[in-house]
């Protein structure tokens, strides 16, 4: 008899390199196919009509085949052309097909298909759809209840996938699992078999509606289980940092004062209120571990580097590490500016770098001679050893993992205090629960005297306009970005894409200087181009989307992005922040090609009604979900099961209550909830 512990092996038609790729998704037994939960359903419970159809809409319609034809244009292809009783046409379309096939269309006969409406150059078309020939008299072939759709890996089939959750299922019923999460609630939660098994085979007197918009009690009391094991394991990952202890930081404001008495600008209450709950952290014997959030071109930099100078002044080292070259030398001269007249040595540390520069660089890290430590992810290589290490600062948090995290951790003899800063602004609301292990701090006010950046869309048939446009801007001094959206999915297509717009450019722009960073392009000629840039010595620079938040360009005041009715609304927010910077006014122009979307009009009309990045990033983290915007690396968040962190937010109260009653159970009660939703490696608990 099979027991929910068995391997996945055990299952019919499951073999060894099968069962390694269900392994990458955390599947290793039975009990792990119960949580692999549909990710939608697909309702093929009744046939809709023709005239009500609308193109997106995904459904289940029976019509008279009129007949069919094969063409060839760059492959070949079948086409079967139906209609109903109104004489309304739709186009079946088939890339992949068989003689076989073709002659079981038979004219006048009786189809019933299943796919996404589209539309096509004459009619509304279903490409490959699910379809199934009817007989004369045979009755309407519908399903009793929704059909479930799972997540799948590569070369694994739905009908396999059900199959085996099938097989798990009936285990279930003969087994049983804790239920924990039940004794916490109140009666009107159903079960953990009960809520497992209507979620995989919905009966038919369960509400549809309610299934297909995540909102029936069986997948609430699912999505607060999982909301809990998240927040439960993120807040023993904070409970185990509390209980270590750190080096004290005596706060100190010599060095402090010095870099004030430098700056042009007032700080505001808000990066104030930052710098105090920054300096308690480091006063404390526990380690710092505190997420620093703020808008594009709220002040964060000036808060690191007061950061920076009280470990200095405590005699200790601080890493500073960014995602990628270009922004960790943006940061080398950032930092610089601030510290370098304040006698503060800086080393900087890259994987482009000669063996002898890096040598170099490791000489001033292993001596304490360079107080602040510069880099990109080498520095998270083992061999790289630090003399004092106090202070770790992490940039762009949302690229960087919890493993990551734990790595830079164990490079000091005591555990360092940590700051890890976004420019990708997430509501208060969320942060609470993505990032539960981190104490936080929002930068919520701009500076004082920043104009807001113009919006200008226009259609890419206007780039005549745009022309016209950076001709002006850079004759009165000011530089410009033009982003290319890069489409192809080849790196050659992409490469020659934006060689072809920077060709146009230089042509239409004679006497202007033109520079393209290339996508093949090597880091080091990245990183001079970005510096050429920074001198004034060129005026329109021509590149990608890599363009990097945090890049702080002062005399650029236009930028041009092509396709921006590709990107998500943070996306083109931080691109359009790379403008505004000076006390000039700055324009931002959308490009587009037509015909735009719905969501796209959205996007675009959103970032021409607010500059505020918090809003935007919960309009985004609606349109686009978690994962794009909180980044793949952000643990547990965006791999979950049945929870998405957005579309549940209203049950995120109902989690902070009963997280907290689990955290009273005993600790194998609390590793259970946990291993079972957060499996493989995205289960923190080994660093508990």
């Amino acid at each position: 008899m099979y027991q929910l512990s068995n391997s996945i092996i055990i299952l019919d038609g499951l073999g060894p390199k099968t069962q390694q790729k269900l392994n990458a998704i955390g599947i290793f037994n039975l009990e792990h196919l119960l949580f692999q939960l549909p990710i939608r359903y697909q309702d093929k419970t009744k046939l809709a009509k023709l005239n009500q159809v609308q193109v997106g809409d995904e459904v289940l319609i029976q019509l008279t085949i009129k007949y069919t034809e094969q063409v060839s244009t760059h492959q070949k292809q079948l086409l079967c052309y139906l209609s109903d009783s109104n004489h309304q046409n739709l186009l079946l379309r088939f890339f992949y097909f068989d003689q076989y096939q073709k002659q079981n269309f038979i004219r006048g006969d009786i189809i019933q298909c299943f796919g996404e409406i589209k539309m096509g150059q004459n009619s509304l078309e279903i490409h490959h759809p699910e379809y199934r020939l009817i007989s004369k008299g045979q009755a309407n072939l519908l399903e009793k209840t929704l059909s479930p759709i799972y997540p799948l890996t590569a070369n694994i089939r739905q009908a396999q996938m059900k199959k085996w959750i099938n097989t798990a299922l009936e285990v279930f019923q003969k087994s049983d699992l804790s239920d924990n999460f039940k004794n916490l609630t109140n009666n009107a939660m159903p079960t953990l078999k009960q809520a497992l098994n209507t979620l995989h085979n919905p009966k038919v007197d369960d509400n549809i509606e309610q299934i297909s918009n995540f909102k029936h009690l069986s997948q609430q009391r699912l999505i607060i289980e999982e909301l809990c094991a998240q927040r439960l394991s993120l807040l023993k990952l904070k409970s185990k940092r509390k209980s270590k202890t750190s080096n004290i930081f005596k706060i100190k404001n010599r060095l402090i004062q010095k870099a004030l008495n430098t700056l042009k600008f007032q700080l505001t209450q808000a990066q104030q209120r930052c710098i105090n709950d920054i300096n308690s952290d480091l006063s404390s014997k526990h380690p710092m571990l505190r997420l620093l959030q703020g808008d594009v071109g709220s002040g964060k930099t000036i808060i690191a580097v007061f950061a920076c100078l009280q470990a200095i002044e405590n005699g200790f080292q601080t890493i500073i590490i960014a995602p990628t070259e270009i922004l960790a030398a943006q940061h080398l001269q950032g930092f610089s500016n601030y510290l370098t007249p304040l006698g503060i040595e800086i080393a900087f540390l890259t994987d482009s770098q000669s063996t002898i520069q890096k040598f170099k660089q490791l000489e001033k890290i292993n001596s304490n001679t360079a107080r602040i430590i510069i880099g990109t992810h080498v520095l998270l290589q083992t061999h790289i050893v630090f003399d004092k290490l106090g202070l770790v600062i992490i940039n762009e948090q949302n690229k960087f993992g919890v493993h990551q995290r734990l790595s830079l951790v164990e490079k000091s003899h005591n555990t360092p205090h940590q700051l890890v800063i976004t420019t990708t602004p997430i509501p208060r609301s969320l942060t609470i629960s993505v990032y539960a292990d981190l104490d936080y701090s929002i930068i919520d006010e701009l500076p004082p005297g920043r104009r807001p950046t113009n919006i200008i869309i226009l259609g890419n048939d206007k780039k005549n306009k745009v022309i016209e446009k950076i001709k002006q801007v850079c004759n009165t001094g000011n530089k410009v970005y033009w982003i290319c959206t890069l489409i192809e999915e080849s790196e050659v297509l992409r490469t020659k894409s934006t060689t072809n717009t920077h060709n146009y450019l230089k042509k239409k722009l004679e006497g202007l200087s033109v520079v393209l960073i290339d996508g093949r392009m090597q880091k080091h000629k990245k990183s001079n181009v970005i510096a050429q840039f920074l001198k004034g010595k060129i005026d329109v620079l021509v590149t990608t989307t890599e363009i990097d938040a945090g890049i702080n360009i002062i005399n650029t005041s236009l930028i041009v992005i092509e396709n921006s009715e590709r990107l998500g609304l943070t996306q083109l927010h931080q691109l359009r922040s790379r403008v505004g910077r000076s006390l000039d006014s700055s324009i931002c122009i959308l490009m587009y090609q037509a015909p735009l979307s719905y969501n796209a009009l959205v996007r675009l009309d959103i970032l021409r009604k607010t500059n505020d990045g918090f809003k935007i990033a919960l309009k985004d983290l609606e349109l686009r979900g978690p994962s794009e915007i909180l980044g793949t690396q952000q643990i547990g968040i965006t791999n979950m099961k049945i929870a998405n962190i957005v579309r549940d937010r209203y049950l995120l109260k109902q989690v902070q209550s009963y997280s907290k009653q689990f955290l009273k159970l005993d600790k194998n009660k609390q590793k259970i909830l946990i291993t079972r939703w957060i499996t493989d490696d995205n289960n923190p608990y080994d660093n508990i």
